[in-house]
């Protein structure tokens, strides 16, 4: 959601809680891709302040597409648009670099095409205790969005097993 795209929904901030639970299974001062955000985005902050090198493009800065890039790095980490998931976890899957990508549960494996995807590839799902509530402006951080579904990061090659829970301290 750090990312336009094609839905008044795409442009939702992920908030600093949302990142943490995530970053204890990336290895230490590994190189990160962080394909939808900006340099405000909460994941590019804490991931640098952790000490990971990370690399981050979005669509509004010209020349830079998540579709024709294929950076170097470790990970590929982020909280994609909404309205191209299908077309993301593609990409992710041919790409075959380890990924986390944070996103709503609910519907995530009812079209025909995402089941099928994740039928056919490897991947693991970090569930979080709590709701995230996203926000639009990176100077409040006020929750602008509680949607009523839980978010999961969806992963590959990341997690030490298919079903991770994790607490979240909002």
């Amino acid at each position: 959601m750090d990312q336009v795209a094609g839905s008044q929904y795409d442009e939702y901030y992920t908030p600093s809680y949302a990142v943490y639970p995530i970053m204890k299974y990336l290895k230490p001062h590994s190189h990160v891709w962080c394909p939808f955000d900006t340099h405000q985005s909460n994941f590019v902050k804490l991931l640098e302040k952790e000490g990971h090198v990370v690399t981050h493009t979005h669509k509004d800065n010209r020349g830079e597409d998540f579709f024709q890039e294929n950076r170097i790095c470790d990970y590929i980490v982020s909280n994609p648009p909404y309205s191209l998931k299908n077309e993301i976890f593609d990409r992710l899957f041919k790409l075959g670099k380890p990924f986390a990508m944070l996103v709503g549960v609910v519907g995530i494996f009812e079209s025909q095409k995402r089941f099928n995807m994740f039928k056919n590839n490897q991947f693991e799902i970090l569930y979080m205790n709590k709701r995230i509530s996203y926000f639009k402006d990176y100077d409040t951080e006020v929750p602008d969005v509680n949607p009523p579904f839980s978010s999961v990061y969806i992963c590959s090659n990341i997690l030490p097993k298919q079903i991770v829970f994790e607490e979240v301290n909002k």
